[in-house]
């Protein structure tokens, strides 16, 4: 019986690696693999291609001819150093804003009555029920000059002229911080509703103001959904195209429209390979030498 039990519970812990290796080191290898091979006019646009005729011999032979030129490349290219660089800018900045209009929205969520929560998740996570594209569509129409956001703001009294806000860095915040805004509602939220409503009132009693309270008790116990929430936003959002694309403007460099170019248009696959590597070893690296810490921190004595 302890043997079966064994087994199941390997079995069960076996199917989340073994999703990660197929869905994600597997392609990450692939990738890897192009990011070394050389550009041609050929299909796939790479060499060299590995096949299982070759025999030992030739996939020798094959590993022989990688190279590292793609990565090479990137230091006498300014394009992709700017576009990494606008791209860890507009997500930063984008991340900010999301938590700062993230919060309030999950202190007023997790101190709402019980009954009413389970209503108020439902309308944060409301967005998903529709298509993601047709959402950052809608923005178009909402950000031009002639949008709605415009003729408000002019119905009001508050501008003379149209706001130049669509096709502009401006418009891909906006739409960046709407799309993931429930990456960062809930794990506020989740954070903000364990909390024990008796730790703010001893404060209180204890003579702590309002903001007191909140600065010392509140935000402090909710620091492990503010980095969960940063990070589900900041991640995907360095590596976003789709909303640079519809509502960024000519001048909009990121990393996701760049290898798009490099994919699609140039067919350069292996520096598009290495671009993506790089970007992969941006985001990972300090997530893991955080975690680290983080554990290292746990494990010493107080």
């Amino acid at each position: 019986m302890p043997k079966r039990f064994s087994l199941a519970r390997r079995l069960v812990l076996g199917v989340p690696y073994l999703w990660i290796a197929v869905f994600f080191l597997a392609p990450m290898a692939l990738i890897a693999k192009i990011s070394l091979s050389r550009p041609a006019q050929a299909r796939p646009p790479y060499e060299p291609v590995f096949s299982l005729s070759d025999g030992v011999g030739g996939f020798l032979s094959k590993i022989q001819t990688l190279t590292f030129e793609a990565y090479r490349s990137f230091g006498e290219d300014r394009l992709y150093l700017d576009s990494y660089l606008n791209s860890l800018a507009i997500a930063a900045i984008s991340t900010l804003v999301t938590l700062l209009v993230a919060y309030p929205f999950a202190l007023a969520m997790a101190r709402a009555p019980a009954r009413a929560r389970p209503i108020l998740i439902g309308l944060a996570v409301a967005p998903f029920w529709t298509s993601f594209l047709i959402r950052v569509y809608a923005w178009i129409a909402l950000l031009k000059d002639e949008g709605l956001v415009n003729h408000a703001l002019m119905a009001l009294h508050l501008i003379d002229a149209p706001l130049s806000i669509y096709a502009t860095n401006l418009a891909v915040v906006i739409g960046i911080v709407y799309s993931y805004l429930p990456f960062m509602l809930l794990p506020l939220y989740s954070a903000l509703e364990r909390q024990d409503p008796l730790l703010r009132e001893a404060a209180a009693d204890l003579g702590a103001s309002p903001a007191q309270v909140f600065l010392r008790v509140t935000l402090p116990l909710s620091r492990a959904g503010v980095v969960a929430g940063c990070l589900l936003v900041f991640i995907p959002a360095v590596g976003e195209f789709v909303i640079p694309d519809l509502l960024g403007g000519s001048d909009t460099l990121m990393i996701g429209k760049t290898l798009w170019t490099d994919f699609f248009a140039n067919r350069d696959w292996p520096s598009a390979s290495a671009a993506a590597m790089i970007l992969l070893a941006l985001l990972i690296g300090p997530l893991v030498l955080a975690e680290r810490a983080r554990l290292g921190a746990e494990g010493r004595p107080s």
